[in-house]
């Protein structure tokens, strides 16, 4: 399995961003996929995740009504729009992907994969 994520790159406050995570190997339709983030001396953190279609997305409270998180089951990939983008936004984010029956989609422990992650700087 192998996850590939881009997208990221430089951007001032207030502007956005969209991080694309294509999956090679597993299904996304049938697989939970999360982002997580780690900035510089923190600790990752979970930032959206997506399970069915039809159910509501997950958001971190820091990113929700900014955030949104999406998936191409043609293309197999998931993205992660982000916009109103904050200084504090500045990390490396990652994609995961997981078992749909995961109980916890903002545990890193419920996802298998992990993508190589793509640095994302908000300057202020």
């Amino acid at each position: 399995v192998q996850l590939q994520a881009s997208g990221g790159g430089l951007v001032q406050a207030g502007g956005s961003l969209r991080l694309s995570c294509a999956a090679s190997g597993r299904t996304v339709a049938t697989h939970a996929m999360g982002w997580f983030r780690q900035a510089p001396g923190k600790k990752r953190e979970f930032v959206s995740a997506i399970r069915w279609s039809v159910d509501s997305p997950l958001y971190a409270d820091s990113v929700k009504d900014r955030f949104t998180i999406s998936r191409d089951n043609a293309k197999n990939t998931v993205y992660l729009q982000m916009s109103r983008l904050k200084p504090e936004d500045t990390a490396i984010y990652s994609c995961a992907l997981g078992s749909i029956l995961s109980p916890n989609l903002k545990s890193g422990a419920s996802y298998d994969y992990w993508g190589q992650g793509t640095q994302v700087t908000v300057s202020s």
